[in-house]
């Protein structure tokens, strides 16, 4: 599937509890099971390492859609909006929460209807095929473009499998070890010089080596 550019559109999440288990603030469970299933087929776990569901997307995902970047505080959301070309950018009057609620509503419809089951429940290839459908358009979501909403999916997803583990993705930085990034260490002088070693120093946070504890106020 075609990668899409990240536009650097995701804030900070708020600190909710735990980052291994946590009760979605603003997905549904429905809409929750229906993006740990979606997400998981993007990037799914394989002998590298694991995938979106080990790295907490669905939590990532959650938390944008309830803060600033779900209601488009930092869009321009006045109108017009017209059906531009691809080019021209985002064009839709609806936020990104909006976008999510009313898709998901829409593909798990499609789903019941085409195979009698919801998202979560087709197996991997059906899955694959609806993804795909999506991201070329091919599925009527009534007002949200079906190829929106697959790129906003997709670009979610790897923001939420590469950005700091203090946001709530990346769990056990496992985006940062399938790149080899060490994370945003303030001091890198003593290793300027060592070309072609391992970089041996631990994982690191914008918060420190255990972003859990962040996370769930301890820290």
């Amino acid at each position: 599937m075609a990668a899409t550019p990240a536009l650097g559109l995701l804030g900070c999440g708020p600190r909710h509890g735990s980052a291994q288990a946590r009760t979605p603030v603003y997905f549904t469970p429905d809409e929750a099971t229906f993006i740990d299933a979606a997400t998981q087929r993007l990037i799914p776990a394989d002998d590298l390492g694991g995938g979106a569901n080990e790295a907490g997307i669905t939590t990532f995902i959650d938390l944008q859609l309830a803060g600033a970047y779900g209601r488009a505080e930092r869009w321009y959301m006045q109108g017009p909006w017209p059906h531009g070309i691809d080019q021209q950018g985002f064009q839709l009057k609806y936020t990104p929460a909006q976008i999510y609620r009313d898709a998901i509503g829409r593909v798990e419809a499609h789903c019941r209807q085409q195979h009698g089951k919801p998202f979560a429940q087709l197996d991997p290839a059906h899955q694959d095929d609806l993804l795909h459908a999506l991201e070329k358009g091919e599925v009527d979501l009534g007002d949200i473009p079906a190829k929106t909403f697959f790129a906003m999916l997709w670009q979610n997803t790897q923001e939420g499998y590469l950005a700091d583990p203090a946001y709530s993705g990346n769990r056990d930085f496992a985006g940062w070890k399938l790149i080899g990034f060490p994370g945003p260490r303030y001091n890198y002088v003593e290793d300027i010089g060592k070309f072609g070693r391992p970089y041996e120093a631990p994982f690191v946070s914008l918060v420190g080596r255990d972003p859990s504890a962040y996370l769930r106020g301890e820290s």
